[in-house]
């Protein structure tokens, strides 16, 4: 039998806040930073992160109001892309490193693409899942989501509040996928029993309202992409409504040479598809950052 990775669970303190994050895998070998999606937590990567371990380190934290980091007040701390992408920053500090891939699904799209605006030659590579920088990927299920950024009213904001519901949660784990045996249903319960505390409901209005702020950075990004050239896998799920295939294929617009998958299935795609998937980000990472490092 080969040696099974051991998986760390740690915090760290940043503004005041406890941040929480899985850590696994060889000190000195090349990171792979794992960011998260909506409405789950680094828990999204746990089948994933001792494949990885295997030879690199992998560091997969969760943002304040997620998983088990902090949720504080939303009157007394600031929910955001910038803030969760510069508390990252700060993350990457202390445990000293300066350069990483990035696994990006969801939300963990414009928290990663941010921090890579902070310094982009600190990424070594990319792995895009169900994650958007295109304008093509925002479609009917982003319509009220859209309206609330355009009318702040009380009546927009609640109507958003039906995505933080057990329903919509099950939704977002099941919705595309062709075989529903293969999603553990301890998803849904784990997730809707974070988003269910007090004060947790409008912690997510304010994010919806946040994501907003990405948007216009869209041309940014794919400058990122266009100049920087990282290598990059696209693996995505072309059922979800969420982001749909259609967010997927423009990347090839500003990374021609990125690798593309795309597969039969949802919006978390490691729910069902991870004998697919690992394989790929396997081999991808050992001729990107591990070559780099002459790891793999």
């Amino acid at each position: 039998m080969t040696s099974i990775p051991v998986v760390r669970y740690k915090t760290e303190s940043i503004d005041g806040v406890n941040v929480f994050y899985r850590e696994a895998g060889p000190t000195d070998a090349p990171v792979v930073l794992l960011l998260h999606g909506f409405p789950t937590s680094s828990h999204m990567f746990r089948n994933l992160i001792p494949i990885l371990a295997q030879k690199y380190r992998v560091v997969a934290p969760d943002y304040p109001g997620f998983g088990q980091s902090d949720a504080p007040d939303r009157a007394t701390f600031s929910y955001g892309f910038q803030r969760y992408a510069d508390m990252i920053d700060v993350l990457l500090g202390r445990l000293n490193i300066d350069r990483f891939a990035m696994y990006v699904m969801d939300y963990g799209a414009p928290v990663g693409y941010r921090l890579a605006l902070k310094n982009p030659a600190r990424v070594a590579g990319l792995i895009v899942q169900n994650g958007n920088a295109y304008t093509e990927g925002l479609r009917e299920f982003w319509n009220p989501i859209k309206a609330y950024w355009a009318d702040q009213s009380v009546k927009n904001r609640e109507a958003l509040h039906g995505l933080v519901t057990l329903d919509t949660t099950i939704f977002q784990y099941t919705d595309g996928v062709s075989d529903v045996s293969r999603i553990s249903p301890d998803n849904w319960l784990h997730d809707q029993a974070l988003l269910d505390r007090p004060g947790n409901r409008e912690i997510q209005m304010d994010l919806f309202l946040d994501y907003g702020t990405n948007v216009p950075l869209y041309p940014a990004f794919q400058a990122f992409f266009r100049e920087h050239r990282p290598p990059t896998i696209i693996v995505w799920g072309k059922n979800d409504k969420i982001f749909p295939e259609e967010g997927a294929h423009p990347y090839l617009r500003d990374l021609p040479d990125a690798e593309t998958h795309i597969f039969d299935t949802g919006h978390f795609a490691l729910e069902d598809k991870l004998d697919e998937i690992a394989p790929l980000l396997s081999s991808f990472l050992d001729r990107s950052i591990g070559a780099e490092s002459g790891k793999a």
